[in-house]
């Protein structure tokens, strides 16, 4: 699938210099986007596919899409057809013979038929390279989502990414990401000729703080050309700042929008952090003496102000990251 060695560095963009583009027709759009629907977004309305949908519209987005964990449920929401919607999804598939991790892929312009058949084949085969043959036969576009996650309570099986990103035909930068993680999916990119594709990987409403550029009157068109390299992306890589601002959103959500909403005794992300301040916040304690949970909610800003558990977070993945690298080098020698 791969078209040769490419060199991204001019792909790679200003917003300043997007906008120009836009003015000459180039279209725009966020192509990892999460909603109520996934597990691991809280419930409350700002995160609706209703809402998000209204916000990417009122953001210039060209395409809009939502890639929900397993499911398909912002689609039914909205409808299939919505204007300028493309029903999309992130599906997890465990291969262990042949990828030996999970792997995240982002798929587009399926349909209800669609999904449930390559669940079945996700969930019962567990075969990635099925699940590829799935995707090429019934022409759906698809993107391998941050090439270098790995799910926490599993082994990282980094020497693999390599041999698996040549059955993709795009890869994610991924804004959660810090920059040495994007910069080994960049390098992929360019030494297997594959597209790259700029994503918030949003999971509390910030669509389009980064995007992907390229020409194109239909989603197909528009895709064909990251595939062909015939686009730029608006990035943007996890610093401590951005980490900062990210988990203060967080609190925001879980401590305000979500105590009016009692589904949040259900809400687990599987992050530590996050689920200890979703179990404090629901505690019949805070929800009886109001002035206490205000004070617990202006605790937990100061301690995500202080920037200590932003570095402490960075400081893990760019050590990993590092480890990937010196991995991968060894393969190679090897």
């Amino acid at each position: 699938m791969g078209r040769g060695p490419r060199n991204y560095e001019e792909k790679l963009i200003t917003p300043e210099r997007a906008a120009e583009l836009i003015e000459e027709g180039w279209k725009r759009a966020d192509l990892h986007v999460h909603t109520t629907c996934s597990f691991d977004v809280l419930p409350v309305r700002d995160l609706h596919p209703e809402s998000l949908y209204d916000k990417a519209l009122n953001l210039g987005m060209d395409y809009v899409t939502f890639t929900d964990h397993d499911t398909v449920e912002a689609c039914e929401i909205l409808g299939w057809d919505r204007e300028k919607f493309v029903p999309g999804v992130e599906m997890s598939v465990y291969d262990p013979e042949f990828a030996g991790h999970v792997l995240h892929i982002n798929v587009f312009e399926l349909d209800r038929d669609n999904f449930f058949e390559l669940r079945e084949i996700a969930e019962i085969e567990h075969n990635l390279k099925s699940f590829i043959k799935y995707l090429k036969r019934h022409k759906l576009p698809f993107v391998y989502n941050h090439p270098f996650w790995f799910e926490f309570h599993r082994e990282p099986n980094p020497s693999a990414v390599p041999r698996l990103a040549r059955l993709f035909p795009v890869l994610e930068y991924n804004m959660n990401e810090p920059k040495q993680k994007n910069g080994l999916t960049i390098a992929l990119a360019e030494k297997f000729g594959k597209g790259i594709a700029a994503t918030t990987d949003s999971h509390s409403g910030k669509l389009g703080k980064v995007y992907t550029l390229a020409k194109g009157d239909s989603f197909k068109d528009f895709f064909r050309n990251v595939e062909k390299g015939k686009n730029y992306i608006v990035p943007e890589d996890l610093t401590r700042e951005l980490l900062i601002d990210e988990m203060n959103t967080w609190i925001d959500l879980i401590f305000e929008k979500s105590q009016k909403n009692r589904d949040i005794k259900n809400y687990l992300t599987g992050i530590k952090s996050l689920d200890a301040m979703v179990r404090i916040s629901r505690s019949e304690l805070l929800n009886n003496f109001p002035g206490l949970n205000k004070t617990t909610m202006s605790l937990l800003y100061l301690i995500s102000n202080t920037g200590l558990p932003a570095s402490f977070y960075l400081h893990t993945e760019e050590s990993l990251a590092k480890e990937i690298e010196k991995q991968i080098e060894r393969e190679k020698q090897s």
